[in-house]
C-alpha cells in the first residue's frame, strides 16, 4: 500500500507486517520514532508481538537471544553509541547463529556530541559477524528488512538494516509499504531445526577450546562470504513478489 509517511514510520509498519514474534528496544536519537512508533501500534491493537522496553541497548539484545534461540522472529532497532554498548551481544548473537534482525539509524559517534548522520557506528561493527544491508531511500529501507529476515532465517546470521540518521528516518517520503500477504508469500514462517526446548534441552554457546573456537569463526566467515550469493538469489525472488527490484549495491 503507497503511504507518504516518515522513515521511521514506515520502518515500524514493515516490521508491524513482518510479525515477529518478540521485540525488544532502548530509545536512541534518531532511531527513537521508530520504536515509539511499533509501541503504538502494539497499543492500539495494531501489533501482534510481544514488546518489551529494555533498560538498555544491551539488555535489549540480550533479551532477543534468548527469545531467538526459542525459535522466535525478534527485531530492535539502534543508533551510535546504542550499537557500541551493544558490542558484546553482536559477537554473541552472530557466534550463536542466530537470525536476528536490527535497524541501526545510522549515526555519529562522540565525541563530540552529535546526533547526526555518520556510519561510524556500523564500520566499527563491521568485523562482529553480522550482515549488514544499506539503503539509500525509505522504499529501499523498508524492502530490505523483509529481505533480512529471509536471509537471516536461510544463512543463520544476524542482519543489521542501515539507514541514514535523520536524513531518511526524519524525512516524509512515498514508500509502498509491504503488505502482509505479500510477505508472508515470500517469507515463510521461521521453523528453526533446533531451538531451546525444556521436553528437548540444548547446549547453546557452549566451552570451545581454542582449536573449536578457531573452526567456528571461520565458518561463520565463510558463511558471511557465501551469503552474497543467497542475497543476490533473493533479491531476484523478492523482485518476482514484490515487483520492484533490489541490487547487491546494498550489501556490504
Amino acid at each position: 500500500m503507497l503511504k507518504i509517511l516518515e522513515g521511521s514510520r514506515a520502518i515500524a509498519e514493515t516490521i508491524r507486517n513482518i510479525k515477529p514474534g518478540v521485540i525488544s528496544c532502548y530509545p536512541i536519537t534518531p532511531q527513537t520514532h521508530i520504536v515509539e512508533d511499533l509501541a503504538k501500534l502494539k497499543a492500539d491493537g495494531e501489533g501482534n508481538f510481544e514488546y518489551i522496553r529494555a533498560e538498555s541497548e544491551f539488555a535489549a539484545l540480550s533479551m532477543l537471544i534468548g527469545a531467538a534461540a526459542t525459535g522466535v522472529r525478534t527485531y530492535t532497532a539502534t543508533s551510535s553509541q546504542g550499537l557500541l554498548l551493544m558490542t558484546e551481544v553482536l559477537y554473541n548473537a552472530a557466534g550463536l547463529r542466530l537470525p536476528i534482525v536490527m535497524t541501526d539509524a545510522n549515526r555519529a559517534v562522540s565525541a563530540p556530541i552529535n546526533i547526526h548522520n555518520d556510519q561510524q557506528d556500523a564500520v566499527t561493527m563491521r568485523d562482529a559477524g553480522w550482515i549488514m544491508l544499506y539503503g539509500e531511500t525509505n522504499q529501499e529501507v523498508c524492502d530490505l528488512h523483509v529481505l533480512a529476515y529471509k536471509v537471516a532465517e536461510q544463512a543463520l546470521i544476524p542482519v543489521m538494516v542501515n539507514l541514514d540518521g535523520f536524513i531518511l528516518t526524519h524525512v516524509v517520503e512515498p514508500v509502498d509499504i509491504p503488505e502482509p500477504e505479500k510477505i508472508k508469500k515470500y517469507l515463510p514462517d521461521w521453523k528453526p531445526t533446533e531451538k531451546l526446548d525444556v521436553k528437548n534441552p540444548l547446549t547453546f554457546g557452549a566451552f570451545a577450546t581454542p582449536a573449536h573456537y578457531f573452526e567456528i569463526r571461520q565458518e561463520l566467515h565463510d558463511d558471511l562470504a557465501a551469503s552474497k550469493k543467497l542475497i543476490a538469489r533473493e533479491m531476484l525472488a523478492f523482485k518476482k513478489v514484490f515487483n520492484r527490484k533490489l541490487s547487491l549495491a546494498e550489501y556490504y
